[in-house]
């Protein structure tokens, strides 16, 4: 399996400047690149743009300075841009051309297969980059030791930290999924509670207004500061470190609340949404980008495959609307936050009902049904619903109360929070 480790790096003043050197030498021969591309009648062939870069060796002095895998690597950074830009246009996207790449735009630099290892100098964790040298490197978790580096990308941040994420492939068998699952779990994601499961968790979304407001003051400081001045520079910076640890903070959240959902169940049945049309969407975008929608399911789903866990994104059509107890259609506008039935007078919250479809589909995209001896009926008691699945526990849902999850205790490492079961979600 292939993972990505992320370390911090911390280069001296000469090294700095070094790094500095070839990043934006890199950054040029893209540009060049580009350009030479716009003339061409048509695109040729990556290697074949590849093979003339020790012609362009000799009469382009910098170009010697850096690694030969190093300046490959940004041909082929041309070419995934392209090829990313032609499948947008493909799928009716209005797209221009690559444009060049300005120095804060251009901020890394990629060793493939050659040109890097990972030594121990005098007691000390060092990164060796040919043409630069050893780099000091904090290692703060243990590369596992079945594993191959593959390729090491060195990036300076917006922060001015220089950061190393090594490309590895793990040499380990994948878990196989159950046939049929026992613990599953159906997830509705939303703004005012950011999860809500059919095990009757409801999980709220991390509170970051104190750090937003501590963003957006030092933003006005930004405004005001001549464009390119010393001053202008220092406040950039303190502006990008806030953003950082605002970053850090909501992978924090996700990160933890993935593992939690990939190593606790068998299946785990999500809606297949487009978080990125959802954000284009007039009205609360800002609530709907920053709950990251789009991160926690694909950190959910490579965890998921890692740990043997089945994992379903469902078709999101119509889960909000239809009774989870007999299927009938029920618009609701957004501020009405309960399900009621008028069909069957099944009652729940509105995301826990929602949670109960993305199951329920879940479960019947892997092949796994409902019991024929459960009926429509037994489902829709006025203050506990109960589904057989197959030879599953019935699970309640219509509890009067979910078990609310502060966002605090998620992060917390080692919380219990989540792995224990509500007293009262046990049948009285």
């Amino acid at each position: 399996m292939h993972y990505n480790y992320k370390y911090r790096l911390n280069p001296t003043e000469a090294l700095t400047e070094t790094l500095l050197h070839h990043v934006d030498t890199c950054r040029q021969l893209y540009n060049h690149v580009l350009y030479k591309l716009n003339e061409e009648d048509g695109i040729p062939a990556r290697y074949e743009v590849q093979g003339k870069l020790p012609d362009l060796k000799t009469w382009w002095d910098d170009l010697g300075d850096v690694h030969s895998k190093v300046l490959q690597m940004v041909v082929k950074r041309v070419y995934d841009n392209l090829s990313t830009l032609k499948a947008q246009k493909e799928n009716g996207h209005a797209v221009g051309m690559l444009k060049w790449k300005p120095p804060r735009e251009y901020r890394s630099l990629t060793y493939n297969q050659s040109g890097f290892k990972l030594k121990n100098t005098s007691g000390r964790p060092v990164l060796w980059l040919s043409k630069i040298g050893e780099i000091s490197i904090h290692l703060h978790r243990d590369i596992p030791e079945n594993a191959t580096i593959k390729q090491v990308t060195v990036k300076q941040e917006p922060t001015g930290e220089w950061y190393a994420t090594f490309g590895i492939d793990v040499d380990e068998a994948t878990p196989e999924k159950p046939e049929k699952p026992e613990q599953v779990v159906g997830i509705d994601v939303g703004i005012l509670k950011y999860a809500h499961d059919t095990d009757g968790y409801a999980i709220e979304s991390p509170d970051f207004s104190e750090e937003r407001g501590r963003l957006e003051r030092a933003q006005r400081d930004l405004s005001r500061k001549e464009h390119g001045s010393a001053n202008w520079e220092k406040q950039r910076r303190v502006v990008a470190e806030y953003h950082a640890d605002l970053k850090r903070k909501r992978r924090d959240f996700l990160h933890k609340l993935s593992n939690y959902y990939a190593t606790e169940y068998d299946l785990v049945a999500v809606e297949d949404l487009d978080a990125k049309g959802l954000v284009e969407l007039p009205g609360n975008s800002r609530n709907r980008a920053g709950a990251a929608w789009g991160t926690f399911l694909r950190m959910l789903e490579y965890k998921c495959e890692r740990e043997g866990t089945h994992f379903v994104a469902v078709d999101p059509k119509d889960t909000t609307k239809e009774c989870a107890a007999c299927g009938a259609k029920t618009d609701k506008p957004l501020w009405v936050r309960e399900h009621s039935c008028p069909s069957c007078g099944f009652e729940a919250d509105r995301d826990a009902n929602s949670a109960w479809n993305i199951l329920s589909r879940g479960l019947e995209d892997v092949g796994v049904g409902y019991s024929e001896s459960t009926s429509s009926e037994s489902l829709c008691d006025s203050d506990v619903r109960t589904r057989d699945l197959l030879s599953l526990t019935p699970v309640e849902t219509a509890l009067p109360v979910d078990t609310v999850v502060s966002a605090k205790r998620v992060v917390e490492t080692g919380s219990p929070t989540l792995k224990e079961r509500t007293a009262s979600a046990v049948s009285e």
